[in-house]
């Protein structure tokens, strides 16, 4: 036997008007819902506005001076080279001249302590090794300050992860769209790897 309540809750609901109550309920809150969320994203769009040009970026990159002089028993690395590996002190060596604990072997003669070879005068080097060893003279923090504080908001997921001179060196030095032109040839295929606070001058068409 079907309760009573039952068959008045399905009468009620055959009726027009209260088909128009719930229709017209659903269409004030579904309304109402989209204002909200609209107002949420202006006010969360308006925040990140007065941020973006009331607040530097709070870059965390810290700069040791004399890297060369440190002491240290492990060196973080370029890593990649295939031929050169450049060291968190700023020697640049051989591969095969790399210690076990990551650190180039200083009494190897070829291995050069911020060595500039294969770079240009505006900071864009041939070989991505000598843009990081160049990238850490002490005598670049200032350049590499400047570039921080004109840092595009386009540039803050790439380099707020960086820490100190030498990670923001191996970000700086790698290739990027500022390293390209109409998105699939470098502005110079020669001097790709940049360290400067510019990128390479455009290529003529």
């Amino acid at each position: 036997m079907v309760p009573c309540g039952a068959v008045l809750w399905r009468r009620l609901l055959r009726k027009r008007w209260v088909l128009g109550v719930v229709f017209g309920l659903s269409l004030v809150y579904f309304i109402s819902s989209t204002f909200k969320q609209e107002e949420r994203m202006v006010r969360d769009r308006t925040l990140l506005q007065v941020q973006e040009h009331e607040q530097p970026i709070m870059w965390k990159v810290k700069f040791s001076s004399g890297n060369s002089s440190q002491l240290s028993n492990q060196c973080r690395n370029s890593v990649q080279g295939k031929l050169l590996i450049t060291d968190e002190l700023g020697y640049i060596c051989e591969r095969k001249d790399v210690q076990v604990n990551g650190c180039c072997n200083v009494h190897v003669p070829s291995t050069k302590l911020y060595s500039c070879d294969s770079c240009l005068p505006n900071g864009c080097c041939s070989i991505y090794e000598f843009c990081v060893s160049c990238c850490l003279q002490p005598s670049k923090q200032h350049l590499l300050e400047r570039f921080l504080n004109r840092a595009a908001i386009a540039f803050q997921n790439l380099f707020m992860a960086v820490e100190d001179h030498f990670e923001l060196c191996l970000a700086k030095c790698r290739t990027s769209s500022q390293s390209v032109q109409h998105e699939n040839t470098y502005r110079d295929p020669i001097a790709k790897y940049c360290y400067g606070e510019y990128p390479p001058e455009l290529l003529p068409v």
